[in-house]
């Protein structure tokens, strides 16, 4: 596939979304919408047989979800993956990883989206406070025993796709350990 044009068809501090013309391999011609976003780090912080969630209201949506502590940089810089995930934990929960371990990548919707993702599994945690962003003021975070948060995915109370894969990347990588 070839990338005839490009123009740019949206910014803000989060995503830009372009259009683009393209030759396929037969020679047909076709368009691209694309969203690009800077890469996410997501974090798995596991303590004592439990898992650290947060919930925050996702406007699309139009409702609360829980899910694991993820995000990109501010004003889409490129942040290397492990301080990203050390930041965003720090920022949403308060936690601090004595041990971050890359665990899986993930394409979070390819077809649609240049945004990769990086997981982490922390562990050997330190409790502190929160640093959230204005965003995230209405964000929660509680733990889950492993049991409850296997039956909140049942239960479609946690729905985030990219915390339901990083769970599948953790019980794959935990099998290789």
């Amino acid at each position: 596939m070839e990338q005839l044009s490009s123009r740019q068809v949206y910014t803000n501090n989060w995503m830009t979304v372009r259009e683009d013309s393209i030759r396929r391999e037969d020679g047909s011609a076709g368009l691209y919408g694309v969203v690009d976003k800077p890469d996410y780090a997501l974090v798995i912080p596991y303590e004592d047989g439990r898992f650290h969630l947060v919930e925050q209201f996702r406007y699309p949506l139009g409702i609360r979800r829980w899910e694991f502590p993820q995000g990109t940089a501010p004003e889409r810089a490129d942040v290397e993956p492990a301080e990203l995930a050390a930041r965003e934990l720090r920022e949403e929960t308060g936690l601090a990883a004595g041990d971050l371990v890359e665990i899986g990548k993930l394409d979070v919707a390819p077809g649609l989206s240049s945004q990769r993702g990086r997981i982490f599994l922390a562990t050997d945690l330190t409790h502190g406070e929160p640093q959230r962003e204005h965003e995230e003021q209405d964000m929660r975070a509680s733990w889950f025993e492993r049991t409850k948060f296997e039956g909140m995915i049942t239960a479609g109370e946690i729905t985030d796709a990219q915390s339901v894969a990083a769970y599948a990347l953790l019980q794959l990588w935990e099998q290789r350990s």
